[in-house]
């Protein structure tokens, strides 16, 4: 130790004159150690890049410093990697060696190297380890082509820390190629989302793979079965793709409904669900997909749902015929409030209209308008609770001489409860029989499109 120390305290002082001091420097290297070594490297490197050297000098420490790329100390090539890193005029052969070294060397030149171009870094992201990719993707104002190649070839922690780096330019391309890749994992989709920017039609895919996720989960829990779960799953998806359709401009919804054709899910229900949303622009840019007529047509025909114009526009679009009838008066009730939840009142004047008609093709239309209608009425009952729970004013201000019969027997059933007693049971009231074998039934929870709402 004593010996070591000696060592480094003869350690070439680098301030004096530089000429033939990066000789009698090297000569040194031979007899210090690793730490000594480490010292002094870096201290040749800041001398290169600060001190003012005239070209001799310059050119011989630049000699140093390459010689010291054959070191068999890793603490040593990292500790000129550190000095290295974000200098600009950084001899370029050293930085590129450097970069290509083992990782906890090459992670230091990665992670902020001005020096190296794109087509160098992508190189890197080829040969590197998970250790060099990740550096890599956490890289500041990382560039489009690099970002792409970590995309297509990156380990999946690399991938994940490209997507979390909010400053990386991520070309489209490469979101989707990730959602290709690890559209499975959950932790990639949630990084994805956080995103920024993404584009409406990712954001839908991602929630159909949250909703998928969700529904294989309850399934395999045994909450749920197969068809029940994967009923649940499809009106999560569409709900989640009117809510990204809502707060989407016209281009981003012609993307979206192109890609939901390509992937077989813009359907009828999907349709429907749009128009008793009110959210008429996605209705006709889907039209506009399926029939191939320019748009402002079908814009004019959806303003005449009666008309025969309409009429032939469904018809080429490919939409069931018996389902005319419906989607005549969903467009017609279309007009006005616009948002991502189904209205009660224009399921309802829909249902009218069909059952006026008692076609039996309509019969799966006539479900899945109860199904949104039973929908709708569960989100006002939600949004009823909600208000009640905030609402601050006693009770005995709401019971007058003119309120409902039920009034009373509503105050006196709360009054108990307040007070820790069950409210009475009528003598004449429905009793139910108590099986205590028989678990309660355990549906999906219901906040499972709340789940997706950070999709929108």
């Amino acid at each position: 130790m004593r010996e070591s120390e000696a060592v480094a305290d003869r350690q070439p002082a680098l301030d004096a004159d530089p000429r033939g001091i990066v000789r009698r420097f090297l000569a040194w290297t031979q007899r210090a150690d690793a730490e000594g070594r480490a010292d002094a490297a870096s201290a040749l490197a800041r001398a290169y890049l600060y001190s003012d050297l005239d070209a001799e000098a310059r050119g011989e420490a630049a000699l140093g410093l390459t010689a010291l790329l054959d070191d068999p100390s890793a603490l040593v090539r990292r500790a000129l990697a550190e000095a290295l890193a974000s200098a600009a005029d950084a001899p370029h052969h050293i930085v590129l060696a450097l970069a290509c070294d083992q990782s906890e060397v090459a992670s230091v030149i990665l992670a902020r190297s001005p020096v190296l171009s794109d087509a160098e870094l992508v190189d890197c992201a080829a040969v590197g380890d998970l250790a060099a990719q990740t550096a890599l993707a956490r890289r500041p104002r990382l560039s489009l082509a690099v970002a792409a190649a970590l995309a297509e070839i990156g380990a999946r922690d690399a991938v994940l820390a490209l997507a979390e780096n909010h400053e990386a330019d991520l070309p489209e391309g490469a979101l989707w190629r990730i959602l290709e890749r690890f559209g499975d994992d959950a932790e990639m989709r949630e990084a994805l989302l956080t995103r920024p920017w993404a584009p409406a039609a990712l954001r839908n895919a991602l929630a159909a793979a949250t909703a998928k996720a969700l529904g294989e989960f309850a399934a395999r829990c045994e909450w749920l079965g197969a068809p029940r779960a994967e009923r649940i799953v499809r009106d999560a998806r569409e709900q989640a793709t009117i809510t990204i359709a809502v707060g989407s401009d016209g281009a981003e919804i012609e993307d979206l409904v192109r890609r939901m054709r390509e992937a077989g899910t813009l359907t009828v229900a999907v349709l429907m669900r749009a128009l008793l949303c009110g959210e008429r622009g996605f209705f006709v840019r889907a039209m506009v997909e399926l029939s191939g007529m320019a748009e402002r047509r079908v814009a004019g025909f959806a303003r005449s749902p009666a008309s025969h114009g309409f009429g032939a526009l469904y018809a080429k679009a490919g939409l069931p015929p018996a389902y005319l009838p419906a989607f005549r008066a969903a467009v017609a009730s279309s007009a006005g409030a616009r948002g991502d939840r189904v209205l009660r009142s224009r399921a309802e004047r829909v249902i009218e209209t069909i059952e006026r008609d008692r076609d039996l093709d309509a019969a799966p239309m006539r479900s899945l308008l109860a199904r949104l209608a039973a929908e709708a009425a569960r989100e006002e009952a939600r949004a009823f609770a909600e208000d009640a729970m905030v609402f601050e004013e006693p009770l005995l201000r709401i019971v007058s001489a003119d309120a409902p019969s039920y009034a009373p027997l509503l105050l006196s059933a709360v009054e108990a409860m307040e007070e820790g007693v069950a409210p009475p049971i009528e003598a004449n009231a429905p009793s139910q029989e108590f099986d205590e074998d028989r678990a309660p039934p355990v549906q999906l929870p219901t906040d499972l499109l709340d789940a997706l709402a950070v999709a929108a």
